[in-house]
C-alpha cells in the first residue's frame, strides 16, 4: 500500500512537465493564425481604399456610358417616291344646272310632256299652258290684216285711176298727192297690222315652258291644272348636256396644293364604284367662318349620280420624292415637329422637320432629312438631346408595319 502510494509520488512530477509544452503549443498556434487574419484583412482594406481612390481610366469612363446607355430601334428612312392624294367629301350637283319657267304670262297648265331623269332637246316643249284666248285674239289679228290689205288695195286702185285723170286735166296734181298719201297710209296699216299678229303669235308660243338647251332634266314642279305665271318660280331644272360636277370641300391650305387639270376618283355614298373625274375650276374665294373653299370636279353623265347626293373624292395632287417615316418617329411640341437623329458618336441630336402627306407607308418629311440618317423609331419622348444611346437597326417596312398596326 505505501509502494503504490510511492510511485503515483514519483511519477507525478515527470507528468506535469509533458503537459505544460501542451499548452504552450496550443496558445502559439493560435497567435499564428490571429496574425494571419489581422494581415489579410489589413491587405483586402488596402485595396478597396486603392481601388476607391483610382482615377477611372476612358476605357473604363466608355464601359461605364455603354452600361448606363439605353437601347433603342433607329431607321434609315433613304427616298420614296409617293403620290400625293387630298381626301375631301362634298354633294354632287349639276355643273350647269338650268332652272326654267314661265317666260310668258302664264295660265293653266294644260299637259306636261316630260318627268324628272328624261333627256330633252334645245327648244323642247316641257309644259303647255292653256292658249284658247290667245288663239282667238291671234284669228281676229289676222282678220284685221286682210281688212287692211282691202284698204291698201283700194287705195292704190284710186290712185291708178287719178293718174289716168290727172292727164287730161280732171284731176288736180293736188288731189294726186291726197290719194298717194292715202295708199302709202293703207300699206302702212297693213305692216303694222301683220306685226301686230307675229307679236300675238310669239306671245302665245311663250305660254309652253321649253328647254333653253339639249340636257337631263333633274326635277319637275308642276302638274297639269295648275295655275302658273312668272312669279310661279322655278318649274323644272335641267342640266345642261347631263354634265355633272362634284362640290368637294376643302381646307384653304389643300386647296392651295390643287391645280385645275387633276384627277380624282368620286365614289357616291352607297356604292363601291369610283368614277374619275377632273377639277375644272378652284373656288377663287375662302369662306371666312370654316375657312374652306371648294373644287368643282367635272364627271360625266352616269345613272349612280344622283345630284344632291353625298360623295368622298380622293384627289391625286402630283408626286413627291421624299423619306417617309412612321408616326412613332415623329415627335411634335410647340416649336413644332421634330425627330431624334443618332450621330456617329452614338448620341442623339433633335431635328425639325416639316411634315407633308399621310400615306399607307407613313407621313412624308417635305423638309429636314435627307433619308441617310439614323433616326429613333420609337421611345423618343424619353430621350433627350445629347443623349448617347445604343442603336439597333430595324428595317424601314417592318417599322412601317408595326407603326401602322
Amino acid at each position: 500500500m505505501n509502494y503504490e502510494t510511492t510511485i503515483r509520488a514519483g511519477l507525478q512530477p515527470a507528468i506535469e512537465p509533458a503537459i505544460g509544452d501542451g499548452d504552450f503549443g496550443q496558445q502559439s498556434g493560435g497567435r499564428g493564425r490571429l496574425v494571419i487574419v489581422a494581415v489579410l484583412i489589413a491587405l483586402a482594406l488596402g485595396l478597396g481604399w486603392y481601388f476607391m481612390h483610382k482615377s477611372p481610366t476612358a476605357t473604363d469612363a466608355a464601359a461605364g456610358r455603354s452600361a448606363q446607355a439605353q437601347s433603342v430601334s433607329v431607321i434609315t428612312p433613304g427616298q420614296t417616291r409617293v403620290t400625293g392624294s387630298i381626301t375631301a367629301s362634298g354633294t354632287i350637283a349639276a355643273r350647269r344646272e338650268m332652272p326654267v319657267g314661265v317666260a310668258g304670262e302664264g295660265g293653266r297648265v294644260v299637259s306636261v310632256l316630260v318627268d324628272a331623269g328624261d333627256w330633252v332637246q334645245a327648244g323642247q316643249v316641257l309644259a303647255v299652258v292653256d292658249r284658247s284666248v290667245q288663239a282667238q285674239q291671234i284669228a281676229g289679228q289676222a282678220a284685221n290684216i286682210e281688212v287692211q290689205r282691202a284698204n291698201a288695195r283700194i287705195a292704190q286702185a284710186n290712185l291708178d285711176r287719178a293718174l289716168k285723170l290727172v292727164e287730161r286735166g280732171f284731176i288736180s296734181k293736188a288731189d294726186v298727192d291726197r290719194l298717194m298719201a292715202t295708199r302709202d297710209a293703207a300699206v302702212a296699216q297693213v305692216r303694222v297690222a301683220s306685226a301686230a299678229l307675229d307679236q300675238l303669235r310669239a306671245s302665245t308660243a311663250r305660254l309652253n315652258v321649253v328647254a333653253p338647251a339639249a340636257g337631263l332634266v333633274l326635277t319637275r314642279g308642276v302638274e297639269p291644272g295648275q295655275i302658273v305665271s312668272p312669279g310661279s318660280g322655278v318649274l323644272f331644272r335641267i342640266a345642261k348636256d347631263g354634265q355633272l360636277e362634284m362640290q368637294a370641300r376643302l381646307a384653304e391650305n389643300d386647296l392651295a396644293r390643287l391645280a385645275v387639270g387633276q384627277s380624282a376618283d368620286v365614289t357616291p355614298v352607297g356604292t363601291d364604284k369610283a368614277f374619275t373625274g377632273q377639277i375644272w375650276q378652284l373656288s377663287p374665294t375662302i369662306d371666312a367662318q370654316t375657312r374652306e373653299g371648294i373644287a368643282r370636279i367635272a364627271l360625266a353623265y352616269d345613272r349612280a349620280l344622283r345630284p344632291g347626293g353625298f360623295a368622298s373624292a380622293q384627289i391625286r395632287s402630283g408626286s413627291v420624292t421624299a423619306p417617309v417615316l412612321p408616326e412613332s418617329a415623329i415627335l411634335s411640341d410647340q416649336q413644332g415637329p421634330f425627330v431624334y437623329v443618332v450621330g456617329q458618336d452614338n448620341k442623339v441630336v433633335r431635328r425639325a422637320i416639316k411634315t407633308g402627306e399621310v400615306t399607307a407607308q407613313g407621313i412624308v418629311v417635305s423638309d429636314g432629312l435627307a433619308g441617310n440618317e439614323r433616326i429613333v423609331l420609337r421611345a423618343g419622348g424619353f430621350l433627350n438631346p445629347g443623349d448617347v444611346v445604343r442603336p439597333v437597326t430595324a428595317s424601314a417596312a417592318a417599322s412601317a408595319g408595326r407603326a401602322g398596326s
